[in-house]
């Protein structure tokens, strides 16, 4: 078979490929905005170490103080924005020139929920380029097929809240002994704090960092609610 002949023929086979793999990561997207997922890559890839308590709960069986919570430390403008916060990308972007012309500090980023979730759901955790990508292409995908109280579901029901520990009704079980739905504002505020590292700290005997976070949280809860930036999902 001539070289000219070879090409389009495998030329054909990627264009395939790519075409079924579309279709079947359109296809899992569609279907997780009505089922829960089995489980994600993150839980699969640290079971033999942590094992897997994932308990899945409707949004409607976890407290509101959760979801107010995850606003308040996570993505104040959750509501507001379509994925991605501009605003907030900016100002991270400034802030770490900052730390990187002084040498010292804490380098700050600007993923939303929304991003988050596309990670947690569908990716592996790590910074690298092709996932950072992928995450990228799935936050405007899932705004639209999931809308915003979906995501804020996926969001309270993957997230890790301890090794091994998969989401609101598991995490609130783990550190508090009660279900998600009657978790406290001090509660839920604990559990947002500890999100950024949750293998490292503890919601249920926090040290002084957690505690001064979660304190910063909970004050900003109510600026959450007073201010209306739950509604998308609240109401």
């Amino acid at each position: 078979m001539s070289e000219a002949k070879r090409k389009p023929r495998w030329s054909r086979r990627i264009v395939n490929l790519l075409a079924t793999v579309f279709l079947a990561v359109a296809a899992i997207v569609i279907a997780y905005r009505f089922v829960p997922p089995p489980a994600t890559i993150l839980m699969v890839s640290r079971a033999p170490v942590d094992g897997i308590d994932y308990r899945w709960r409707s949004l409607n069986d976890i407290s509101p103080n959760l979801v107010r919570a995850a606003i308040a430390a996570e993505d104040a403008r959750f509501c507001l924005h379509k994925g991605f916060d501009v605003e907030a990308i900016q100002k991270a972007m400034e802030h770490n020139e900052r730390v990187e012309a002084r040498g010292r500090g804490r380098m700050r980023g600007a993923s939303t929920i929304t991003q988050q979730t596309a990670k947690n759901v569908f990716l592996w955790s790590g910074r690298d380029w092709i996932r950072k990508g992928l995450e990228t292409a799935f936050t405007p995908v899932i705004e639209v097929a999931w809308g915003k109280r979906r995501i804020m579901e996926m969001y309270l029901n993957v997230a890790e809240f301890g090794p091994g520990v998969y989401g609101a009704e598991a995490g609130a079980r783990h550190w508090f002994g009660k279900s998600a739905r009657e978790l406290t504002p001090r509660e839920a505020a604990r559990m947002a704090a500890i999100l950024p590292s949750p293998r490292r700290y503890s919601a249920g005997s926090p040290g002084p960092y957690v505690r001064r976070r979660a304190s910063r949280i909970q004050a900003a809860m109510g600026t959450v609610r007073q201010s209306g930036l739950d509604d998308c999902v609240t109401r």
